[in-house]
């Protein structure tokens, strides 16, 4: 599904990829783990093509995601929490939830049919629908960040560093939430970044261990018992 070739990639000319290699199956709940400023963000940013790569591509299901300008990637189905949030405070959760299906031209029927996905997953997320994205808490701004990110995913979501800094029971209920989310959606692919491995508990079928830029080993089980042949495949 999501295809790593040979990608590198640089910031004000220092190297933060180096030569990753990495084929990322449909169904699979990725970890990838590593410590701060090992490159788990310029992972996934380079996916959504916030960052040019220096060599290298990224394909999905076969198409060169360098191919479709940054702005067109969330057509694709790709969802994207980023650490930051980015929830824009002056309009409400709803607002900040429809916002990237109505920036791809969603019809309204196919953007009400995601909403209540949605909602279904993160259920959580209906009462704050009215309140500006001013009034959440950090823990509560992750949520809708998540939420917005299952709006646009399709086909894949990204989610980064999710776990850090969320108390205890919000931690809990986010992972309920992927759980459901897996339920409902088996062949979705899932990215999880995180620098503490034990925030992530059960959640992986398959966790990427990258240092420096480059990942230096996974683990993995199988996604599920009929289907052992589906996992990561590094060189």
């Amino acid at each position: 599904m999501l295809k790593f070739n040979n990608v590198s990639a640089s910031i004000h000319k220092i190297t933060v990829l180096r030569d990753i290699t990495v084929d990322i199956p449909k169904g699979a709940i990725v970890g990838v783990v590593g410590r701060n400023g090992a490159g788990k963000t310029t992972l996934l940013r380079a996916i959504m093509g916030s960052l040019p790569l220096e060599s290298g591509t990224i394909s999905l299901d076969g198409t060169n995601l360098q191919k479709i300008p940054p702005h067109k990637r969330v057509t694709m189905g790709i969802g994207y929490a980023p650490q930051e949030r980015v929830i824009f405070p002056s309009m409400t959760i709803e607002e900040n939830l429809r916002f990237p299906c109505k920036l791809s031209g969603y019809s309204k029927l196919e953007i009400d049919k995601s909403l209540e996905q949605t909602l279904d997953i993160v259920p959580q997320l209906k009462t704050m629908l009215s309140r500006s994205g001013a009034a959440l808490s950090g823990g509560q701004g992750k949520m809708a960040a998540l939420g917005r990110a299952l709006m646009a995913g399709s086909r894949m979501v990204l989610l980064d560093e999710p776990f850090q800094g969320l108390a205890p029971a919000l931690a809990v209920q986010y992972s309920d939430s992927l759980e459901r989310l897996h339920a409902k959606l088996p062949h979705l692919c899932i990215v999880v970044t995180e620098s503490n491995i034990s925030l992530l508990g059960d959640i992986p079928n398959q966790v990427l261990y990258i240092e420096r830029g480059a990942v230096t080993s996974s683990t993995r089980k199988p996604i599920s018992d009929n289907d052992l042949s589906s996992s990561i495949q590094i060189q």
